[in-house]
């Protein structure tokens, strides 16, 4: 009998609206927890997941039938949904539209997750619109600047 086969691994970056530093480190656990559920519901295997106050990382393998847009709409609408409900911040929480997805290799797992590990860290040295122009250009991405995330310095 055939089957179907494959190896897809996907990393998507998205923002707080206007990169708002609204995620607190007192509840981001439970945020990222919670999208981990929403990943494993879909069916798909959640690699890791971290970011900073203003924006989050997600490593997935895929399966082939999953759509991604309409996974991310729904990590998106659920945890907007779980943040402002429970009133974990004191402003109105959104995300910002659009996301950045970016494929990888088994070989490149390890780096990609220790990468994605040290998000604090990382952002000490460079900021997160540093850190999205040098994937747009690593992975020779064309875009326009005024279809980016509205960006705030």
């Amino acid at each position: 009998m055939s089957g179907t086969f494959s190896q897809i691994y996907i990393q998507v970056v998205f923002a707080v609206k206007n990169r708002e530093a609204l995620i607190e480190s007192a509840w981001e656990e439970e945020l990222f927890k919670y999208i981990t559920g929403i990943v494993q519901n879909k069916g798909q295997k959640l690699l890791t997941i971290n970011g900073t106050h203003n924006h989050i990382h997600i490593l997935i393998g895929m399966k082939p039938s999953c759509c991604l847009s309409d996974l991310v709409r729904e990590i998106k609408k659920a945890s907007t949904n779980l943040i402002n409900s429970r009133k974990m911040t004191k402003f109105k929480f959104q995300w910002q539209d659009g996301y950045g997805a970016f494929s990888y290799s088994h070989s490149s797992l390890d780096k990609v997750i220790s990468y994605i590990n040290n998000q604090k860290e990382h952002h000490r040295k460079r900021s997160f619109k540093e850190e999205y122009y040098e994937f747009l250009k690593k992975y020779e991405i064309d875009f326009k600047d005024e279809y980016l995330f509205e960006w705030i310095d």
